[in-house]
């Protein structure tokens, strides 16, 4: 069996639970590889695995009848993938799959809420990233209503940023449209006007960030708020310095 150890465990959420509930959950967790486009939420299906990732990227997703759809929200060594079931909800609308490959830890959803169950305290740091996740969702509809393009496309490469931890992101241009809910070429313009300002170099399929403090300088009030809460609510900042 895989060795999993709770300080060598890279992602945030199961380092922030109570020593008890961690080793509860020890035995049923399995390392797995997460590849590009891999779907861990299927929309209306029953959710028997939850994902917590250690590297990579996740998009949840929100799609409506007319086949529209948008990125809602990130998930990346903060969080966790499935978290609608912590609400008692066995399934959603919602999709959620892989943007930029990486790895993680699947438990089975039957011993995550049996854990929870048996420890209150852990319930309680997994309700409070959910509280997390939507103020994520809330400041992204914010956003979307009062900042201008270039600020949002700001906010969401420092999202990416403070998740893959590395100044090189595999973002392509089909992500960051369904991340800005605009067409390819949309996004060509957006990109140009942030290495324009010297914020970053794009090529094909990769962002590299050369200077954050203008994308924080452009993107304004637009981040923030969600990183801050999370490191206040789960006691480990987003963003390693």
């Amino acid at each position: 069996m895989f060795d999993f150890s709770q300080s060598g465990i890279r992602n945030l959420l199961l380092r922030a639970l109570p020593p008890e509930a961690f080793e509860m959950l020890q035995p049923h967790m399995r390392p797995v590889e997460l590849p590009l486009k891999f779907e861990m939420v299927t929309p209306e299906v029953p959710t028997e695995v939850v994902y917590f990732l250690e590297r990579g990227l996740a998009s949840l997703v929100a799609t409506n009848s007319d086949d529209e759809s948008v990125e809602v929200g990130h998930i990346g060594h903060d969080g966790m993938a499935g978290a609608h079931v912590l609400l008692k909800v066995n399934q959603t609308p919602n999709r959620t799959f892989i943007q930029v490959e990486g790895s993680g830890i699947s438990v089975p959803v039957s011993a995550l809420l049996s854990a929870v169950e048996q420890v209150p305290s852990a319930n309680d740091v997994l309700l409070r990233y959910v509280h997390c996740c939507e103020l994520q969702l809330a400041h992204s509809a914010l956003a979307n209503a009062r900042y201008t393009m270039p600020e949002r496309l700001a906010r969401w490469i420092l999202m990416c940023h403070d998740r893959l931890q590395n100044d090189d992101l595999p973002l392509t241009h089909e992500f960051l449209g369904l991340m800005l809910g605009v067409r390819r070429s949309g996004v060509t313009d957006q990109t140009h006007f942030l290495e324009g300002i010297h914020a970053i170099k794009a090529t094909r399929g990769n962002i590299k960030v050369v200077d954050r403090s203008k994308l924080e300088d452009l993107a304004g009030g637009s981040y923030g708020v969600p990183e801050q809460e999370y490191e206040k609510h789960i006691g480990l900042p987003i963003r390693r310095s």
